[in-house]
């Protein structure tokens, strides 16, 4: 994706322990999404296919941008895939 900065605000490194969300995971969503969707806010979300435990999930991660650095807000597994996931028409 980008040679960016990334940066994730301590709020988010909280919220990612909590969840069980690994934070080279966040990394390589960030620098290799599958898709990049918009998010409220202006802010941008990278999405990423997981498979864990033999099930699939889906890993968002919420940022902002700028011109030197990449922020990220938030970051969640989700198993609703089909939820979040957009198709190319």
């Amino acid at each position: 994706m980008s040679t960016k900065q990334i940066k994730i605000i301590p709020l988010a490194k909280k919220k990612l322990a909590q969840r069980g969300v690994d934070e080279f995971m966040v990394l390589e969503t960030v620098n290799n999404p599958e898709q990049i969707v918009k998010g409220h806010g202006g802010r941008s979300v990278a999405q990423k296919q997981y498979q864990l435990n033999k099930s699939d999930y889906l890993l968002r991660v919420v940022y902002e941008e700028d011109h030197s650095e990449i922020v990220v807000i938030t970051g969640y597994l989700t198993s609703q895939i089909s939820r979040y996931w957009e198709v190319k028409q």
